[in-house]
């Protein structure tokens, strides 16, 4: 992508189903969960760059001594100061320090990536969440890649319903707080019970571990959720969980064996750190949550029913690594279905030179060339069915195989069989540039280099150009840097291909893309519009989003529900007076630099063929602005009140 954006985090759940001696003996290390958490963090780094943080739970910890075991850290180097950090504790633990009481050695583990969504930022928002209190059971540790759509709504009943006086309204603090007062209850309920039976203490607190209801606390508490979520958890007491919301917006995996339950963002990451085949990784359903009681005893269950699920898109097109099989395939798809659209729309194929935009364009580029070479076969076929006429199979066969001493047919021949579809790497991304040292037109110089090109690469002035992106969000890039960059091999033509549709509206599921004046989409819809005296579509959008805005989120539709007498996504009225091809040729004038002595041509992927390479993940509301919830209506109504108020960069899910 060459738009950078912020998007989802990333979460590990490890649970060791056998004793920490077991793994001593068969893999050589106590230290087994923590190197497995490690590396899965490390094969999800591309999830999130600006914190970490990992946890550990110690089940059988002696009364007294620590059991919950927590770093974290901010910038990219997270991981390793996480890690490094958990190191230095151990090697600090007194000398003869049994295995299994160091610090981090314990039977649960997780740990997270963030990238914040939401603006916010510091030590204070890097998860692990963790919740303390003297009953084990009622100490939660969370930790999530999820957006709420609706903070609003729950920090209102957590303060006016129930009286609480929450220290944050960040949705990561609310959820915390809602399923840690819930376990409180739940915790309150069995020890009242267990009491009048005469159970007192250790017996008292045991029988209460036994029977804590987590699975109860998490199917209340998220009844009430509007959003894109994957949650991982542990009591201090070894109840550990992983649930999805179901709406199956945002990705969840998991491999379980007689040795380890493993949940993660990734399927490739499990993959990879616990050397497993494809088959063995299953995909979490939405609204399923796997619950892992303290004695290893695990339960996958349906604690809230599926709504509607539209898994996210966007993860198949961008932000999850193409190491996973599925997704490497749906991106070569995402390429390959390009063709037809691509070959209306070059001038020519011999004067065409293909080729991507590092680096996450590759596997589409790969499924392009695919299918344009399977177009550039079947025109060889008909051609040379055309020169042979008359003659059998036999005949051409013979042809093929040994050749002809008629000159000119065999000229004719390597003529037809010479054309070929041309690729280059023209585009190479160079290291970031330290833009800071320098300020107006000289970093704006140095920000339009973060892309280099291969020079002579192309026949100049002969030779179009054709370079495929995985998506096109506000177009900036393409503008500074890589269109302008391009344009000195002096190409006749340049095309920007995108394998993704036209992002349209804003994201609010854990995706920092809410606000509708960064889509390049959005401002050639808004150009179209005043070039045409069509400003009362602003206005009359405007307001009907300000009537919208009067009303609670039960009054939203979404793509779930019948739209009579529901408050519908007002904005798509922006885009309906114009063809997608108008829009397309908008932005293309809007990306383009200006004295650039080519033309500029843009190409968007179809909604329709988005489906067909990725059916099994048929969210697409940045597309469409079909939205599965109505937080994410809601949000798009916000997002263009924010616009036309002058705010447009304010997220259309903030408080």
């Amino acid at each position: 992508m060459s738009d950078q954006i912020k998007h989802e985090c990333g979460v590990v759940l490890i649970r060791l189903l056998k004793p920490v001696s077991y793994f001593k003996e068969k893999y050589g290390s106590a230290m087994y969960g923590l190197s497995k958490l490690y590396l899965m963090m490390e094969k999800q780094h591309n999830r999130g760059q600006e914190g970490a943080g990992l946890a550990c739970v110690k089940i059988n910890a002696k009364p007294g001594t620590e059991y919950i075991f927590r770093q974290r850290a901010l910038g990219n180097t997270a991981i390793q100061e996480c890690f490094a950090n958990a190191g230095k504790e151990i090697d600090e633990a007194p000398a003869g320090t049994d295995e299994y009481d160091l610090p981090y050695v314990g039977e649960v583990y997780i740990g997270h990536l963030r990238y914040s969504t939401t603006g916010r930022s510091g030590m204070s928002y890097v998860h692990p969440f963790l919740r303390r209190n003297n009953w084990r059971n009622r100490n939660l540790c969370l930790a999530g890649n999820f957006n709420i759509t609706n903070e609003k709504e729950l920090f209102a009943n957590m303060v006016q319903g129930q009286g609480q006086h929450p220290r944050s309204d960040a949705d990561t603090f609310l959820i915390l707080e809602q399923m840690g007062a819930l376990l409180d209850e739940n915790h309150s309920d069995l020890y009242r019970k267990f009491k009048k039976k005469g159970l007192t203490g250790e017996e008292l607190n045991a029988k209460i571990e036994d029977n804590i209801d987590v699975e109860g606390v998490i199917s209340e508490a998220s009844r009430t959720w509007d959003g894109g979520f994957c949650i991982v958890g542990a009591t201090g007491s070894g109840e550990s969980f992983v649930f999805r919301d179901r709406w199956g917006i945002r990705p969840c995996f998991y491999y379980i064996d007689d040795e380890v339950v493993v949940a993660a963002s990734e399927r490739a990451a499990i993959q990879t750190a616990l050397n497993v085949k494809y088959e063995k990784v299953q995909v979490l359903q939405p609204g399923e949550a796997i619950t892992i009681h303290k004695d290893g005893k695990y339960n996958i269950s349906c604690l809230v029913k599926p709504a509607n699920p539209r898994p996210c898109s966007f993860e198949r097109i961008y932000f999850s690594r193409g190491s996973d099989a599925d997704i490497y395939k749906e991106r070569k798809m995402l390429g390959r279905l390009l063709a037809p659209q691509i070959l209306q729309t070059v001038p020519d194929l011999d004067s065409t030179v293909f080729s991507f935009i590092p680096n996450t364009a590759e596997v589409a580029f790969f499924g392009m060339l695919e299918g344009l070479n399977e177009y550039l076969d079947s025109q060889k076929l008909m051609r040379l069915n055309q020169l042979l006429g008359e003659k059998d199979c036999s005949e051409f066969e013979t042809l093929c195989r040994k050749g002809t001493s008629d000159e000119s047919i065999q000229d004719k021949i390597k003529e037809i069989l010479s054309h070929k579809v041309r690729s280059e790497k023209l585009a190479i991304k160079d290291i970031k540039m330290r833009t800071f040292i320098a300020e107006g037109s000289t970093r704006n110089d140095m920000a339009a280099h973060v892309y280099d090109i291969t020079y002579n690469s192309i026949r100049p002035g002969v030779d179009s150009i054709a370079v495929i992106d995985d998506s096109i969000v506000r177009g900036t890039t393409l503008k500074q840097s890589i269109i302008s960059i391009l344009s000195r091999l002096e190409p006749k033509e340049i095309i920007i291909i995108s394998s993704s549709p036209q992002i349209r509206y804003p994201d609010c599921y854990g995706i920092d893309m809410s606000r509708m004046g960064e889509f390049i989409a959005f401002n050639a819809a808004v150009a179209l519009i005043k070039e045409r005296g069509m400003e009362h579509i602003l206005n009359d959008v405007y307001a009907k989003c300000k009537e919208a805005e009067k009303h609670p989120l039960e009054d939203y539709c979404s793509t779930s529900e019948k739209a009579e007498g529901k408050i519908q996504n007002y904005v798509k009225e922006i885009y309906a007076p114009f063809s997608e091809q108008e829009i397309s040729e908008k932005i293309a004038e809007l990306v383009t630099p200006e004295n650039l002595k080519c033309k500029v041509k843009v190409l968007f992927q179809t909604i329709e063929n988005l489906h067909k390479a990725c059916p099994e993940n048929k969210g697409d509301w940045y597309f469409s602005g079909d939205y599965p919830t109505p937080g994410g209506t809601r949000t798009a109504i916000q997002a263009y009140i924010n616009y036309f108020e002058g705010n447009p960069y304010k997220r259309g899910y903030s408080r």
